[in-house]
């Protein structure tokens, strides 16, 4: 406990210096908080715009504010650059890089394993390595471990070694990196207990967990639990479409039940980087161990259908004007994966709009977040201003993304047709006629 102990003790003298690999969504705010709690922080980063931008003062992630950034970086709290070499002065590295799917929906670690080549050769006595990077239960003792320990050293003995599950929810006002809770599990307690003793400096609390494979497994659970439950709600919809009732009026009326119920609402689909994703981490080490995670494919499949689901409706609409989808003027409201963010991961309206494409339409969008967006294919389209003569030309609006600042009454309106995904009109009180919903 030599070791652990005078690394705890420079945690809290502030004399222990961190690195933090991959500067994204989960990296950058992270870097932003140790470095806000008094500790030298230096983010590592192979886009060297993202490095130049820290570099000025300033900040590319949505929920870092430029006000933020600046002063750390003025005081030199806060480093940013592209060169590995010289992670064995850290104290802390911790590995936030991106862990996308293959097409066969096979967990891509290539970004992780990028990182710790470069870490193992200048893994040292003392350090403490953590993986935030969301993955399949095993990689922190199967993946890591091995390589850090390719030198010689041992983990628990001369160096630690720990998971803790990122929770980011991008354009989320209340609950930020400070104020959400941290789960963290080392690979053995002294481990355990140097990451945790690390992460309350900057978090408010801090829940230890017996392992690495159980702080994994947390993370999946935790988004397997919420595409499960919207691929249940994505099929109820479904189903109250067949009996011709209203999904959004079962699902209010459920939620008044006080226990027992928790309501998950249907949409276009799921996006963003964990729910679509981290299901698949699970079932695809499930598989190597000969079983089935039945549930999770179900609602993979239930959730990935529900695009063609918006664009059959599309049709439906149209036909009943007598117009076809090929050159219908079709208007999507909202490209993002979620309401007041910009973010285009995985967003169902790209789906959307890639199936309206194939077949013909001629599309355009309105999104405040976004003033463009380019399309695997190639094609670019550009954002188009929300005006009462760009509503009533088209031939239907789609509603996908329901940002908080559009004015629901006005596109209601104007519009000749309206599809509703999310019930983002339950308010408006007028031209009720013209509104569809999934």
């Amino acid at each position: 406990m030599q070791l652990a102990n005078a690394l705890m003790r420079k945690i809290d003298n502030r004399e222990a210096k961190i690195g933090v690999i991959g500067l994204g969504y989960v990296g950058l705010p992270l870097a932003v908080e140790f470095a806000n709690a008094g500790f030298q922080v230096t983010g590592i980063d192979v886009d060297p715009k993202k490095v130049a931008t820290i570099r000025a003062g300033k900040s590319h992630v949505e929920d870092v504010a430029v006000e933020e950034v600046a002063p750390l970086v003025k005081k030199k709290l806060l480093r940013a650059t592209t060169d590995y070499s010289g992670c064995g002065k850290f104290d802390v590295v911790i590995i936030c890089v991106p862990t996308p799917l293959r097409k066969t929906k096979d967990p891509d670690i290539s970004y992780i394993v990028a990182a710790l080549d470069e870490l193992t050769k200048e893994v040292r006595k003392g350090q403490l390595v953590i993986l935030e990077s969301t993955t399949y239960p095993g990689t922190t003792e199967e993946v890591l471990r091995p390589r850090l320990e390719s030198g010689g050293l041992q983990v628990g003995r001369d160096f630690f070694l720990a998971f803790s599950p990122e929770r980011v929810d991008p354009g989320n006002q209340t609950y930020k990196t400070h104020n959400t809770p941290k789960v963290v599990g080392g690979s053995s307690p002294a481990c355990t207990k140097v990451a945790a003793h690390l992460y309350r400096q900057a978090v408010l609390h801090v829940h230890p967990v017996t392992s690495t494979q159980v702080a994994e497994m947390i993370k999946l659970l935790e988004n397997t639990f919420r595409a499960v439950n919207i691929g249940l709600v994505n099929e109820i919809a479904l189903m109250c479409e067949r009996l011709e009732l209203d999904a959004w009026e079962v699902i209010d009326g459920a939620a008044t039940k006080p226990f027992g119920f928790m309501p998950f609402y249907p949409g276009p689909g799921i996006g963003g980087h964990c729910i679509p994703l981290d299901p698949h981490y699970l079932s695809w080490k499930l598989k190597t161990l000969d079983y089935s995670a039945r549930f999770i494919e179900l609602a993979s499949e239930i959730n990935g259908n529900m695009p063609l689901v918006v664009v059959r409706r599309c049709a439906d609409l149209l036909n009943q004007k007598r117009l076809s989808v090929k050159g219908a003027k079709v208007l999507i409201v909202g490209v993002s994966y979620k309401r007041d963010t910009a973010d285009l991961r995985e967003s169902p309206a790209l789906d959307v709009l890639r199936l309206l494409e194939r077949r013909g339409a001629k599309l355009s969008y309105h999104d405040p977040y976004n003033d463009q967006v380019r399309m695997d294919g190639g094609n670019v389209y550009r954002n188009t201003p929300l005006t009462p003569a760009n509503l009533a030309r088209a031939d239907l609006v789609l509603i996908v993304t329901d940002h908080s600042e559009f004015d629901y009454d006005k596109i209601v309106r104007h519009a000749k047709v309206v599809l509703d995904t999310r019930n983002a009109t339950r308010n408006v009180k007028t031209h009720r006629s013209k509104v569809h919903k999934l």
